[in-house]
């Protein structure tokens, strides 16, 4: 399974869907991941932490996930990574 972790759009939104310990978790239950550049910078994590812990980090992460974790709804009708076949969880 493809999982994509979107950057929030939200400037004051200072969480993040998934932490380095959440991808390590997804990672050994052989889940790929994907993680927006910047998406933990808010909550003082950075890019490297999430490679570290096994995904990769790349632009448009979300584009190809299968599944795209957020913590906020997205602010789009209709946002650019929203495929048919994928689904969203908000966390808030």
């Amino acid at each position: 399974m493809r999982i994509g972790v979107a950057r929030e759009s939200d400037a004051a939104e200072p969480r993040v869907a998934a932490t380095p310990e959440t991808v390590k978790k997804l990672k050994a239950l052989g889940a790929d991941l994907t993680v927006e550049p910047g998406a933990g910078v808010k909550a003082g994590i950075l890019d490297e932490d999430y490679a570290a812990a096994g995904a990769t980090v790349r632009p448009g992460a979300a584009m190809d996930a299968e599944v795209v974790l957020k913590v906020r709804r997205p602010t789009l009708p209709s946002p650019p990574w929203r495929k048919r076949a994928s689904r969203h969880s908000p966390w808030s």
